[in-house]
């Protein structure tokens, strides 16, 4: 059981050993990777004189022994351009850029040991790199991209193209002589798409040429079209604003019948209205009988008929032409015998008519019911709040005479008496009693005139008093009348109401 633990024991030590080892060689590989500090990319622009900087961070315990930087085209080997040694001076190979490359500042020092290109040009572009020679670790290095810039010179234009059936170029768009290539995309409600080729242009830059390309109807012309630029020195994406110009031959509509056209109808006239691209050039009338009535006028794309008769029973024709081709159009007329009749308001009209007319109604009305209740109410108008007082019986003698033939009279008794009465069985012999009633009558006929609302004067013999002044449950508004024989007068007896 030791023996087994020993040799578990032994094969940890020896795996633990070879990952220590693993990580110190990963170590000292980041560590001398970070310790040569260059850029990672430099831009430059055609003719510019660009500096590469390099330096070796940290070279506690290591030996600088001697610098040398190296340029790696995008498509070739690898070739020195400049060493740099200590005990020696500075040597640049042959190379590309001989003549145009130096150390700076100068004389060099191996811990910073950049270098200038001068009058850079496309073909500079490409992997730069500066390599330490070292001691005891060996070289070590760090690679800076150079990249080369160029302005392109963008622009766009459209291509005028004949509506058919095929598709066709309607629109192009360049960039020429960029670095490096630019972007372009179309922007359009137009159904159609782009094609985009480049170029090698001069000194290593590079043209790009994009076209639009659709099926172009007489619909798309006038629609918008953008092309988008789009470069890395450009602060923001350069757009050109296009329409689409797509010829084709002239449409024809003629207007201005309405099946109408009667025997002696005057002044009516037909119009030949026609659009197209190039605009139509040329507008002519024709009948298909050959022959143009007498009666017809022709001014530019007018057709008028001074008076319609039978010579104007035909088919007109409108014919356009311009530099693509030919449109036309035609109208038959039929002329009537009689004119015919006018169309009236439909019913959905009168119907939403009288709708409308009650709906107003309805509003004014309720609008002057409101303005009187509150000016009603204001005024203090009203039906009165409270009952008249009972009658008070006084012993007065009688002022008034009888009637000699025991017929009532009905203008010498109250109106609410005339409105009330009714036949008793049994003749009237308190004349006193009967004295205070007309007095008391008298009292209520002023007391309902200073009561009444406005707009109702004080009620005549022959008028019936409102409801309010009168109910049958107030005992002590009920006045018997005399009674009087049916035999002795052509009064009909009163009747309850």
């Amino acid at each position: 059981m030791a023996r087994h633990d020993a040799r578990n024991w032994h094969d940890c030590s020896k795996m633990i050993g070879l990952l220590c080892l693993v990580a110190s060689i990963l170590l000292q590989h980041g560590a001398s990777g970070q310790r040569v500090k260059v850029e990672p990319e430099v831009l430059s622009y055609l003719g510019q004189t660009v500096n590469l900087r390099c330096a070796f961070s940290d070279p506690t315990g290591i030996q600088l022994t001697m610098v040398t930087w190296i340029y790696e085209p995008k498509e070739g080997e690898r070739i020195n351009i400049a060493v740099f040694h200590p005990s020696f001076d500075p040597s640049y190979p042959q190379s590309p850029v001989t003549g145009r490359v130096s150390f700076t500042p100068s004389p060099p020092n191996l811990a910073s040991p950049s270098i200038e290109i001068s009058n850079v040009g496309m073909t500079d572009e490409g992997k730069y790199i500066c390599e330490y020679a070292t001691y005891p670790s060996g070289n070590e290095q760090g690679i800076t991209y150079l990249v080369m810039l160029a302005k392109p010179q963008n622009s766009a234009s459209i291509v005028a193209a004949v509506a058919g059936n095929k598709p066709v170029v309607v629109a192009r768009c360049e960039s020429v002589d960029g670095r490096p290539a630019a972007k372009i995309s179309w922007v359009t409600t137009a159904n159609g798409n782009a094609t985009t080729v480049a170029k090698l242009g001069t000194d290593n830059t590079e043209t790009m040429i994009s076209e639009y390309r659709m099926v172009p109807t007489p619909a798309d012309n006038g629609k918008d079209l953008s092309c988008v630029v789009a470069h890395r020195t450009q602060v923001k994406p350069e757009s050109f604003h296009l329409k689409l110009a797509v010829q084709y031959a002239p449409q024809v509509t003629i207007v201005g019948y309405d099946n109408n056209w009667y025997v002696g109808r005057t002044n009516v006239a037909l119009t030949c209205q026609a659009s197209g691209n190039p605009t139509p050039t040329t507008i002519q009338w024709k009948t298909m009988s050959g022959e143009m009535p007498d009666t017809v006028q022709i001014t530019d794309n007018v057709l008028k008929v001074l008076k319609v008769d039978d010579s104007v029973n035909t088919t007109f024709v409108c014919e356009v032409k311009n530099r693509i081709g030919v449109g036309k159009d035609q109208v038959t007329v039929m002329v009537r015998g009689t004119r015919l009749p006018s169309k009236g308001a439909t019913t959905g009209s009168i119907i939403g008519a009288i709708i409308g007319v009650v709906i107003l109604l309805a509003i004014i009305g309720t609008a002057i019911a409101m303005y009187r209740k509150h000016r009603n109410k204001l005024s203090g108008d009203g039906p009165p709040k409270h009952k008249p007082p009972p009658p008070k019986k006084t012993n007065g003698s009688a002022s008034r005479q009888p009637n000699a033939s025991n017929v009532p009279v009905a203008e010498n008794t109250p109106l609410q008496n005339q409105y009330y009465n009714t036949q008793s069985a049994e003749p009237v012999t308190d004349l006193d009693a009967y004295h205070d009633e007309e007095d008391h009558a008298e009292e209520e006929r002023e007391h309902y005139h200073s009561a009444a609302p406005s707009g109702w004067d004080d009620p005549g013999n022959n008028e019936v008093p409102p409801p309010y002044m009168r109910t049958d449950s107030d005992p002590q508004d009920y006045h018997q009348g005399p009674n009087v024989n049916r035999g002795e007068s052509f009064v009909s007896p009163a009747m309850y109401v």
